[in-house]
């Protein structure tokens, strides 16, 4: 019931609405979001921008590590075994549907981070609050819909924020390097305790180093592969496109079903990859210092290009070059298949290559969610009209503790039920937001100099 396919309309729905309402912003303004992020990046001016007051010890982080935060978030686990389970369920037509959600994807990311940012406040210790249930409460004057998304945030982040998260790196560890279960959880359990002891600003330092690290070493990894697959990728191409919409199936009368399943899974995978829609990227530019709604909001459009259109095509790429574009016919599935696609070139290297990508990023996914969680209880309490002592105790002392807890757990348990509840407290939380973000529509804009520069 919650992922059915009226979820994927209202999805669509919204993400179109956003996308005439800013005249196509994510597609035509693309040189001018890239110059204002990517660009930015490359030359190192993004880099230079302090958190805080610029001495480091404020309480805010800087705008690329706020970036680097929201790129292990969504950079996970689907990148890998989503897209590869996304290409065995809907063939190899569902990467084109991957890519209609992510550019549809892009301009919801950027009406909910700007509307985060823009009404966003500081806490009596000096912390940023923000995220859709700031602003329901401060846009809308909806506070308990505000209480009720802080609710579906906290229980995904225990469930497909951690312990989801730990049992895919735990399971993946047993199985390449045979770890036994219970010390990599320890092991796993314990770097996060580490990590997450310092807070936002550890956590965006330790984000800043590890998720560009990790992205670049699969990248030239899954170039090595599709370059020595030179000959394989128009095959590849070809038959994504055509499975993508397979005319030729209609006299079979298959033609709708294969593209069912095509649109279905390609766009469900992409909209679990990226995150746009659920919130989340509110939630975590919210530390983010010297910034504005507009320029945040064009972060969180490339972390969604970057994570499905970039990340999800290479890992799709590989696993199409490899199985001549038909990875239904070879006995594996998720993770497991894109193993072996990289170990058929890169031999072991590949296999130690895609586990470590899982771990890695898993580990930086987890390392998100807890932020967002911790963000989410501390508003659930305040919400439900408890005190300040009790909203500090509870956000500082009793979630770490369960979310550390729901870590260990996950690497120890078989979670079929966890995956099921975790996938509806997921879906359930984009109903809220995206009718939040549709009553709000009217102060999402694009940049003003996006229209002076005749980008539109």
């Amino acid at each position: 019931m919650v992922w059915g396919p009226w979820t994927l309309v209202i999805f669509l729905g919204v993400g179109i609405f956003f996308t005439l309402k800013c005249h196509f912003f994510q597609i035509k303004g693309f040189l001018f979001w890239w110059s204002h992020t990517a660009g930015r990046l490359i030359s190192g001016e993004a880099s230079k921008k302090e958190g805080g007051d610029g001495t480091g010890k404020g309480k805010g982080i800087s705008q690329f590590q706020s970036v680097c935060t929201a790129l292990a978030a969504t950079v996970g686990t689907g990148n890998i075994a989503g897209v590869a389970t996304a290409l065995t369920a809907g063939g190899p037509g569902a990467l084109f549907w991957m890519w209609v959600s992510a550019l549809i994807g892009m301009i919801t990311a950027y009406a909910e981070t700007m509307l985060g940012i823009r009404y966003r406040y500081k806490d009596k210790e000096g912390h940023y609050v923000c995220g859709p249930f700031v602003y329901m409460e401060r846009g809308l004057g909806l506070r308990g819909m505000g209480v009720l998304y802080s609710f579906l945030c906290l229980m995904s982040s225990l469930g497909m924020g951690s312990m989801v998260q730990a049992n895919s790196a735990i399971s993946t560890m047993e199985y390449t390097w045979h770890v036994p279960a219970l010390t990599g959880g320890l092991v796993f359990t314990g770097l996060l305790v580490l990590v997450t002891w310092g807070g936002i600003r550890r956590i965006g330092n330790v984000a800043e180093k590890l998720v560009p690290a990790a992205s670049g070493i699969y990248i030239v990894f899954s170039m090595i592969v599709i370059l020595s697959c030179l000959d394989q990728i128009p095959g590849a191409l070809a038959s994504m496109v055509s499975s993508a919409f397979r005319p030729e199936a209609a006299a079979g009368g298959t033609a709708g079903y294969v593209i069912s399943r095509s649109v279905r899974y390609g766009i469900s995978r992409g909209v679990f990859s990226n995150e746009a829609g659920l919130g989340t990227l509110a939630v975590l530019h919210g530390p983010a210092e010297g910034t504005t709604p507009h320029e945040q909001g064009m972060w969180a459009m490339f972390e969604v290009f970057f994570d499905t259109v970039v990340l999800c095509t290479l890992t799709a790429l590989v696993i199409l070059c490899m199985t001549g574009s038909n990875p239904e016919s070879i006995p594996y599935e998720g993770a497991a298949l894109a193993a072996w696609c990289f170990s058929g070139r890169l031999g072991i290297v590949g296999e130690y290559l895609v586990s470590g990508s899982m771990v890695v990023f898993a580990f930086a996914t987890i390392m998100a969610w807890f932020y967002l969680g911790r963000q989410a209880a501390a508003y659930f309490i305040k919400g439900c009209g408890m005190g300040e002592g009790a909203q500090r105790l509870f956000a500082s002392k009793v979630y770490p503790l369960l979310f550390i807890a729901a870590v260990f757990l996950g690497s120890e348990a078989r979670l079929a039920l966890v995956w099921l509840l975790s996938d509806i407290w997921n879906g359930l939380m984009a109903f809220p937001n995206l009718t939040a973000l549709l009553f709000l529509s009217k102060e999402v804009t694009v940049p003003e100099g996006y229209g002076k520069s005749g980008g539109r």
